[in-house]
């Protein structure tokens, strides 16, 4: 569906306009603003190359004039500037994402001022040793960093439980006390040293910045991911990571030469990391890293950060303590507050590990929805009341809602999950403190009465009953309720699974009485219970004993007669109870599991049969083939693999099967539609059986994959009056949405015409063939007969069986 695939459509589009450079992690667009920021890149990689080469080449034998070397500074921060700014103004970005990138680019900018400025001070002094960190470089850098530490402080952050930021705020404590070990060893412990007090304050100060800029990028950096692309986000922290510790190694390099500074070298490659981190923000804002359907990779659950930090100060520490040096003091210390520091942090982690194992543990016992015990803890208590010692009486009540799938079709899964969580807070009301209230799952409900005789679980039962005699009100609507209850009763020692079989029987027999009703099972509901056992037992055998077959209702051009499909439908031939419709025994096979094996055979049996026709006929073979399939079937993680495997055994192109689900099937959201999307991936085309007659209509058409709709057949038999509006409604919406439209249940010469003056150009119904078998339908093939509808009505002019 158009609506479906636009998205799609669009993120393969950008795909085709990408350019081989890989500066978005995968590829850059190379078109309009896309090529400049390209090119900008292309001179920032260069310059910052240029400058890291020049640099170790003076390092190594000084060469060339010594502007040179910081010329490529000043380039850098103007080419970083520019590809900041484009990226703060693309309009599809966030507002919180575009004020982060305009901070950034207000940084870059000031940096830029302040940088220049100390290659002025350096070139124009007579001395050239010392940091040179003069008021201009210190006002516009320092102001630059305070602006980057706003600016990510500012981005906000996802929601995290009160754990989680705790470790968080360890992780980066312990990052920026490492950071702070190796600046005092480095860079503050000689500054103090010195008789310039000039020196220690701006030291002091430099080291205070650049360790708030530490904690909050690794802050950052282990926290939320929402607003700024996670690419982004690491290639910023090794920006800032490099600028702050840069500074540290100009002493050893003083020692060499004077004239050089770190600066020289690592100020252009935090502008190219800079603005490569802009880059790949450009990129995710224009879908070129994140496409739909494309998995991210899962995120570690812990961060290394914390102890590589561990182990660079023990590094430190084994180096200061082979060198004697005289702040070992100094590091020891910090050995031990970051040791505690790893170790709180582990037991916050191992607390928030407890957590969550307590919460699996209720989540693998409980329904997610209403916290109630779930099939596997009510059985579990059940088998413990039936064993516990002496004999005392046990009592299973099972209650089912008669009309919550109205409710979930006519407002909305929302409204039914909060009719299903009041119902189970009324029933929880009803019961003693040792009975267990389950949910079985969709809309049943169980409850296990222990130490509970016929009258105690009949003062329950009524309970239970006037609970649910009022109404629930959810989302503004006022929602009658009517449930349908039967109890078994049994003793210590019976057997669970008889207990629920009992209670089931006696709550189908309680759906006959009118209202919120509750029965006792008893021996002769059995009869009528007996009779879905039965033919559940008998419908077993049925699959495995060549007892159902397909019969086939052509589709046909309602301009010719042409046929254009046929629907498969399935039957039965019961050896006793002679033919049976699919409504006599699909029921059951929901109900028994064994829909799932049915809809194989249907399947499997339907694509043989045309594969069949295809090879005998031809072109004038049925164009498509439709197959139902039930809301079991896309249930299952395997139907889409089966379908595609059986394509591939019957060589069928796979956009002659169309698989037709009903619109009263309530498609849920997760494995439903994601296997829809996997089955139109293989090429199958989806139909919207019945449509019209639910209330999730537009819901389906938003949601699933659907390429034709089917026309229910109340509205083609309706009177004139009532036809008209409907049946064009449908076609116009049909033709609005790109889907091809088929009319059911067409009888009459008149309903043909109307449909066809409407726009319709496909129907079935009885007009022109009623279901035949596979070999008649064949010869009609072969015959190459159109079904009007005078064709229909002569049985000459059909071809028999």
């Amino acid at each position: 569906m158009t609506a479906i695939e636009t998205p799609v459509n669009q993120a393969a589009n950008t795909h085709d306009r990408c350019a081989a450079t890989d500066w978005c992690g995968i590829e850059t667009l190379r078109k309009g603003k896309a090529g400049v920021v390209d090119r900008l890149m292309r001179a920032s990689a260069g310059t910052a190359l240029f400058a890291v080469l020049w640099f170790v080449l003076n390092l190594v034998h000084p060469v060339g004039p010594k502007f040179v070397l910081w010329l490529p500074c000043a380039v850098a921060g103007v080419l970083a500037f520019l590809i900041l700014l484009r990226t703060a103004r693309i309009p599809s970005l966030p507002q919180a994402t575009r004020r982060f990138w305009r901070h950034l680019t207000i940084a870059v900018g000031l940096v830029a001022i302040g940088v220049p400025a100390q290659a002025v001070d350096v070139l124009t002094s007579a001395d050239r040793h010392g940091a040179h960190t003069g008021p201009v470089m210190l006002t516009f850098c320092g102001a630059g960093v305070l602006v980057i530490m706003y600016g990510l402080f500012r981005l906000p952050l996802g929601r995290q439980s009160p754990g989680e930021v705790t470790r968080i705020v360890l992780d980066a404590a312990t990052v920026a006390l490492a950071a702070a070990v190796f600046m005092w060893h480095f860079s503050t412990r000689t500054a103090l040293k010195g008789d310039d007090k000039t020196a220690v304050y701006v030291s002091l100060l430099v080291t205070l910045i650049a360790l708030l800029a530490v904690f909050a990028v690794v802050k950052f950096v282990l926290s939320s991911h929402l607003h700024v692309d996670n690419g982004a986000l690491r290639l910023l922290a090794v920006a800032i990571m490099m600028g702050a510790v840069g500074p540290l190694f100009r002493p050893p390099i003083e020692a060499i030469d004077p004239t050089l500074f770190p600066g020289m070298a690592t100020e252009p490659l935090v502008y190219f990391f800079g603005s490569w981190a802009a880059a790949r923000q450009r990129c995710a804002s224009n879908g070129a890293t994140k496409r739909r359907g494309v998995v991210e990779a899962r995120r570690r659950p812990f961060s290394m950060l914390p102890y590589v930090a561990v182990a660079a100060i023990d590094g430190l520490l084994i180096a200061v303590s082979l060198q004697k040096s005289d702040d070992l003091t100094v590091v020891v210390a910090a050995v031990v507050l970051l040791t505690a520091l790893v170790v709180v942090r582990q037991v916050v982690a191992f607390r928030e590990n407890s957590r969550l194992l307590a919460r699996l543990d209720h989540g693998a016992t409980h329904d997610a929805l209403t916290q109630l015990p779930n099939r596997v803890l009510f059985h579990s208590r059940l088998q413990k009341a039936l064993t516990s010692p002496g004999d005392r009486p046990v009592a299973v009540a099972l209650i089912d809602l008669d009309d919550f799938k109205e409710v979930n079709d006519t407002l909305g899964h929302e409204v039914g999950d909060q009719l299903l969580i009041g119902v189970a807070t009324r029933l929880e009301g009803c019961v003693r403190a040792e009975d267990t209230v389950a949910r079985l799952g969709g809309d049943e409900f169980v409850v296990v009465l222990d130490d509970a005789d016929p009258a105690t679980a009949d003062l329950a039962a009524e309970r239970m009953r006037n609970a649910l005699h009022q109404p629930i009100y959810a989302d503004g609507h006022e929602l009658p309720i009517r449930a349908s209850i039967g109890i078994a009763d049994g003793r210590s020692g019976a057997e669970a699974s008889v207990l629920l079989r009992q209670a089931d029987i006696a709550m189908y027999a309680a759906k006959k009485l009118a209202g919120t009703a509750y029965l006792h099972y008893d021996p002769s509901m059995a009869t009528a219970g007996s009779d879905h056992t039965h033919l559940g037992a008998e419908l077993r055998e049925a699959i495995s004993g060549d007892q159902l077959f397909l019969l086939y209702q052509p589709i046909v051009a309602l301009d010719d007669g042409r046929i254009l499909g046929a629907e498969a439908l399935v039957r039965w031939a019961h050896p006793v109870r002679g033919v049976l419709a699919p409504d006599a025994f699909i029921p059951v096979a929901e109900r028994t599991g064994l829909i799932v094996p049915l809809g194989r055979w249907v399947m499997r049996t339907a694509f043989a049969q045309l594969a069949s026709w295809i090879a005998e006929h031809g072109d004038a073979a049925p164009g498509v083939l439709n197959v139902n399939v039930s809301a079991r079937d896309l249930r299952e993680p395997a139907f889409a693999d089966a379908v595609a495997t059986l394509l591939a055994e019957f060589r069928l192109p796979a956009d002659r099967i169309v698989l037709e689900i009903t619109e009263t099937m309530a498609v849920e959201q997760g494995q439903s539609v994601l296997t829809l999307h996997r089955l139109r991936g293989l090429g199958v085309r989806i139909s919207l059986d019945d449509f019209g007659t639910g209330h999730s209509t537009l819901t389906l058409l938003h949601d699933c994959p659907i390429d034709e709709i089917k026309l229910d057949r109340s509205f083609t038999q309706s009177p004139i009056d009532d036809r008209v509006p409907v049946s064009a409604a449908v076609i116009h919406l049909a033709q609005a949405l790109g889907l091809h439209a088929v009319a059911e249940g067409v009888e009459t010469a008149e309903q043909a015409e109307q449909l066809l003056s409407l726009g319709y150009l496909a129907a079935q119904g009885y007009l022109f063939a009623r279901p035949m078998p596979a070999g008649r339908l064949g010869k009609v093939l072969e015959a190459r007969v159109p079904l009007l509808g005078s064709a229909a009505e002569d049985p000459a002019a059909v071809p028999a069986a």
